[in-house]
């Protein structure tokens, strides 16, 4: 990992790395969320229920794209949530973000990595079900306090703007997310 973490898309259509420090300062959670599940779903992926989807929170400019850069796309679940985005050429999940630029965030699925303890142990667990309960998080403190922190940095430094998913100039993301209908999304969620 001397020059950093690749990545690729199931099929290896779009390909890419992951800084050493982006791997450094990152942040490893697993998400029990129905979005989550939901977005492997309508890309054709395995029901990831019971088990969560596992994430590597991280400053988008530590993200580079090598090949491929024309298969990501965006998607999202409704019309006000993050830009899920994915690789267009096989349906793999690629990452979350929010929608402007402004705001560095990247929630890149763990699976993308050959080898996914490169990510560091999981530091936080997202809306973990609770039966007759309202979710819960544990380690939210550690995932929250990596956020803000590299959002802080990012924007001081003025790396926000280096990011594979956001045109530097306009602010605009690369690809037009497309916002699936209701009838899509009552599908998703059981």
């Amino acid at each position: 990992m001397a020059d950093g973490l690749a990545f690729s898309c199931n099929c290896g259509a779009l390909r890419g790395e992951v800084a050493v420090q982006g791997i450094k300062t990152g942040t490893r959670v697993v998400c029990h969320c129905k979005d989550c599940r939901a977005n492997e779903l309508y890309h054709g992926q395995p029901d990831p229920a019971p088990d969560p989807v596992d994430l590597f929170q991280l400053s988008p400019d530590a993200i580079t794209i090598t090949q491929g850069a024309e298969h990501l796309k965006a998607l999202r679940l409704g019309p006000r949530g993050p830009l899920r985005w994915y690789a267009s050429c096989c349906g793999t999940p690629f990452a979350n973000t929010l929608a402007k630029p402004g705001l560095p965030f990247a929630g890149m699925r763990s699976d993308l990595f050959q080898d996914k303890s490169a990510l560091g142990k999981i530091r936080a667990r997202a809306f973990i079900p609770a039966p007759g309960k309202q979710a819960r998080t544990k380690g939210g403190g550690a995932m929250a306090w990596g956020i803000v922190s590299r959002m802080i940095t990012a924007r001081l430094s003025g790396r926000w703007k280096d990011t594979p998913f956001f045109d530097p100039e306009t602010g605009k993301p690369v690809a037009e997310p497309h916002l699936i209908s209701k009838a899509e999304r009552a599908r998703l969620y059981p």
